[in-house]
C-alpha cells in the first residue's frame, strides 16, 4: 500500500478525513443557529467527553457550519492560571471582523469597547515589582479605545457589557456571533462565573450570540459550581466513542476514496483494539495502511501493525501526559490502573472508575493523605472524578498503558 495516499490523520484535533457518527451533533447545532437567526429562545452548547473522542475536532466543525452561515466565529482554548479576558478579546476582534460590512461607525465603535475590555486585565509584576514585558501587549484593534464600557475591571460587569454590544452590532448586520472555547474546564472560577452571568444576559435579551464550550466529563461540575442555574443555561452533550458501524465508515470510506478497502474481519479487529475512540481509530488505521502488502486490509495487517501504532501512542497520547505528574501523582495513577485492571476493555464516559478508598488500601495511606495528589491530577486534566467517591481516567486505555509500563 502507498504510505503516500495513507489517508488517516491521528494528530491532535486534525479532522479525520471521514468524521463519521456526528450527524446528530451537527443537525441539532444547524438548528440553534437557525432558531437564534429568527430570535428564537435557544441555549448555549457544551461538549463533554474523554480525551481522544473528538471533542476539538467536532468544535471546528461546528465553527464551519457557523461560518457557512456568515455569522462572525472566534475561537480560543482556556488554559490553566491563564484570565480569559486578553484571549477572549483576541476571539471576538476576529469574530467582529468575520461579521464583515456593516455599519462602520457602529463597528468602530464595539472594537473600541472591546480594546478597552482587553487593557483592562491587571497589570503583572515581576520579581521586584516591576511591569513585566507582556504588559506591554497591545490588542491589536486600530481604533480608539471607548471608556465607560466594559472596563470596569470587574469581569462579570464587564463580559455582560460586552457580549451585548457585540452582539447588538451582529443583530444590526442580521446575523450572529459564536465563541468557540475549547479546554473549558480550565477557565479560572471568576471567569467562569463572568461566562454563566453572559450568558444569562443573552437569553434574557434574546441576542444572537451563542457560546460553544468543550471540555472534559466534569465540566458540568464546575460550572454549577460557579452559577447555580448554570444546567438551565447550557445544552450538554455527550461526546462518546463510535459504535461499531460508524467505527468501520471512518475506516471505510477514506480507503475506498483511495480505491481500497478492509474485509469484515479486519473491521472488527480494528474495533477490538481500539474500542471505537476516534483518535484511536486515525493511529491503528494509518498503521494498517503501511503494512498491508494489498488491498483489501485483512485482520492479519491490523495485527501486524498493532504494535507500531501502540508504541507510537505510548509516546505521544499516552507518555506525553504520564510524564506532566510529579512522582507522588504517578504513584496515585499506577494505583489506579492496578485497582481497574478487573474492568472491561473500552470503558466510556460516565462509567464508575475506581473507588478512591480501593487506591487508599493498594497504596497503604489514608484516603485524606491522597487528596492533593487527587486534586492535581484533576486539574492537570488527566482523571476525573465520575461519581462522589469514584475516579476515572480521562484518556482512554491509560490504565492498560500503565499497567504494561510497570513502574517509571
Amino acid at each position: 500500500m502507498d504510505p503516500v495516499r495513507n489517508p488517516y490523520a491521528p494528530g491532535a484535533g486534525q479532522r479525520p478525513p471521514e468524521l463519521a457518527g456526528r450527524d446528530a451533533e451537527l443537525d441539532s447545532f444547524d438548528v440553534v443557529l437557525e432558531r437564534i437567526a429568527r430570535g428564537r429562545p435557544e441555549r448555549s452548547l457544551v461538549l463533554i467527553g474523554l480525551r481522544g473522542v473528538g471533542k476539538t475536532v467536532l468544535l471546528n466543525a461546528l465553527r464551519s457550519a457557523a461560518v457557512r452561515r456568515r455569522w462572525g466565529t472566534g475561537k480560543l482554548e482556556a488554559r490553566p492560571d491563564t484570565p480569559l479576558r486578553r484571549p477572549l478579546a483576541a476571539a471576538l476582534h476576529q469574530a467582529v471582523r468575520e461579521l464583515g460590512p456593516a455599519n462602520k461607525d457602529d463597528t468602530d465603535h464595539v472594537l473600541g469597547i472591546l480594546k478597552s475590555f482587553a487593557m483592562k486585565e491587571p497589570p503583572a509584576t515581576g520579581t521586584r515589582g516591576r511591569t513585566t514585558l507582556r504588559d506591554r501587549w497591545q490588542p491589536g484593534i486600530d481604533v480608539p479605545a471607548v471608556t465607560g464600557r466594559a472596563d470596569s475591571g470587574d469581569i462579570e460587569i464587564d463580559l455582560v457589557e460586552l457580549f451585548s454590544d457585540i452582539a447588538g452590532v451582529a443583530a444590526g448586520a442580521g446575523r450572529g456571533i459564536a465563541v468557540f472555547i475549547d479546554e473549558m474546564q480550565d477557565l479560572l472560577p471568576d471567569d467562569v462565573s463572568a461566562l454563566c452571568a453572559a450568558c444569562h444576559e443573552l437569553g434574557q435579551q434574546g441576542l444572537p450570540l451563542v457560546v460553544v464550550g468543550a471540555g472534559l466529563p466534569h465540566l458540568p461540575a464546575v460550572l454549577s459550581a460557579s452559577k447555580s442555574y448554570s444546567e438551565r443555561l447550557f445544552r450538554y452533550a455527550r461526546i462518546d466513542r463510535l459504535d461499531p458501524e460508524a467505527a468501520a465508515q471512518a475506516l471505510r470510506t477514506p480507503a475506498q476514496e483511495e480505491g481500497a478497502d478492509f474485509t469484515e474481519a479486519a473491521l472488527t479487529q480494528m474495533y477490538e483494539v481500539t474500542a471505537g475512540y476516534p483518535y484511536f481509530i486515525q493511529a491503528y488505521g494509518k498503521g494498517a495502511w503501511d503494512v498491508a502488502p494489498r488491498t483489501p486490509i485483512t485482520a492479519d495487517d491490523v495485527r501486524v501493525a498493532a504494535p507500531e501504532a501502540e508504541a507510537e501512542l505510548a509516546v505521544g497520547f499516552f507518555g506525553s501526559r504520564y510524564e506532566r505528574a510529579t512522582p507522588a501523582e504517578r504513584e496515585y495513577l499506577r494505583a489506579m490502573a492496578d485497582a481497574s485492571a478487573d474492568l472491561p476493555p473500552g470503558l466510556s464516559m460516565g462509567d464508575a472508575g475506581v473507588a478512591t478508598s480501593e487506591i487508599a488500601l493498594l497504596l497503604g495511606r489514608k484516603p485524606q493523605s491522597l487528596s492533593p495528589a487527587r486534586d492535581s491530577l484533576i486539574k492537570k486534566g488527566l482523571i476525573y472524578s465520575a461519581e462522589r467517591g469514584r475516579i476515572a481516567f480521562t484518556v482512554p486505555h491509560f490504565g492498560r498503558y500503565l499497567r504494561r509500563q510497570g513502574g517509571d
